[in-house]
């Protein structure tokens, strides 16, 4: 007899919480919709409270479950807690009886992977977002991921470099590793009216929160030398984060021009104004931010950190991190040369529609998942 084919109806999405505008929160309600509109039956759960995208899922039919595992302050504490949270999420998916379990982000799949087999959930899948920088040195970090790596079905990175990190660093079989891109709503390529911003001085835009890993510094610096060059410009922000304080003092120690916005659901005004976009990261996986700027049609320099230069590649300026001096060199470049600066936006844009629709996320995690699903029913 043929192996027996199982159609795909139901998945759940785990993620550690939803209160934030950054890129992995953006991309797992993106593909919760998608899923959704293509008739698949989809649950998100949190490990944490609800956030600003919750009202959205639930508005577009999804049904979201909150753990409220809370802060831990101690091991035993953390202990605790992820063992009531596992048994919770264990009743949860016994439950619910998804098909496919999807976890996004480490604390997500560390607990989820062994809650969804306990559960005998039929497929789990972890995702892969960014390099391992932030386990270096951090042995318990590695020991746990790789356990749940054994017992989870498949890993997805969203970036040849993710991929590749995971491969060398953390061990993944080849076999268990595939790469699906982020993705973009068709709203991200509307042309939109611009934010009215006022300055007399070219804008350069950075979407990113205020954190140390952004390296925001570094781009304060590089427009204080741009102003030593006479080509001063107006820093934008969009973001916010712990490091709002101390950048702002920064800026105004270095005389620089910054207008910092907070965080914003919608960035499009804000990219739509923008002479040059800027994303000095000293680590990324596949930004959200870049991804946009090229949607929009602005010229972009980046720093080749993760899978930026997969983004940019012919289509952006890329520099080395924490080099305010090739910060500045490029953003200048940019400044000085409309003519560069339209052709690697419009080479941006044109590459973005044909590679980073998010019609094309939703279509691989489906052929993924069914995969998967006859693999595990198959055997």
């Amino acid at each position: 007899m043929g192996a027996v084919v199982v159609a795909l109806r139901r998945v759940a999405l785990l993620i550690n919480e939803l209160q934030r505008m950054g890129g992995t929160e953006v991309q797992l309600c993106l593909l919760a919709r998608a899923l959704r509109h293509s008739g698949i039956d989809t649950h998100v759960i949190l490990l944490q409270e609800g956030g600003a995208h919750v009202p959205a899922l639930r508005s577009a039919g999804i049904e979201v479950y909150e753990l409220r595992l809370g802060s831990f302050t101690s091991w035993p504490e953390a202990l605790a807690k992820g063992l009531k949270g596992g048994i919770s999420l264990v009743r949860l998916l016994r439950r619910l009886k998804p098909q496919v379990f999807h976890a996004f982000l480490y604390a997500s799949y560390v607990l989820g992977a062994p809650a969804a087999r306990t559960a005998g959930v039929p497929v789990v899948v972890a995702g892969r977002r960014s390099q391992s920088f932030f386990k270096q040195g951090r042995r318990w970090v590695f020991a746990l991921e790789r356990w749940a790596t054994r017992i989870t079905d498949h890993v997805i990175a969203n970036a040849v470099a993710v991929m590749e990190d995971a491969r060398m660093v953390e061990r993944v079989p080849g076999r268990k590793l595939s790469v699906i891109y982020n993705g973009l709503p068709a709203s991200a390529f509307e042309r939109i009216t611009p934010e009215p911003i006022e300055t007399s001085l070219p804008v350069v835009v950075c979407v990113a929160n205020l954190l140390p890993v952004k390296g925001h510094r570094f781009l304060i610096e590089a427009a204080s030398m741009l102003s030593l060059k006479d080509r001063p410009c107006t820093l934008v922000f969009v973001g916010d984060g712990p490091e709002r304080g101390s950048l702002e003092r920064y800026a105004s120690d270095l005389k620089v021009d910054v207008l910092v916005m907070g965080s914003r659901t919608d960035v499009r005004p804000f990219l739509a104004r923008a002479d040059v976009v800027v994303l000095p990261s000293l680590n990324e996986g596949l930004s959200n931010a870049i991804m946009e700027a090229m949607a929009a049609g602005r010229p972009v320099v980046a720093t080749a950190v993760g899978g930026t230069p997969e983004l940019l590649d012919g289509r952006g300026v890329l520099v080395p991190p924490s080099d305010p001096v090739a910060l500045a060199d490029a953003v200048y470049r940019l400044l000085d040369d409309s003519e560069l600066a339209h052709a690697l936006a419009a080479a941006a844009c044109a590459w973005a529609r044909k590679n980073l629709d998010g019609t094309i996320l939703v279509e691989e995690h489906l052929k993924l998942y069914q995969r998967l699903l006859d693999d595990r029913c198959g055997r």
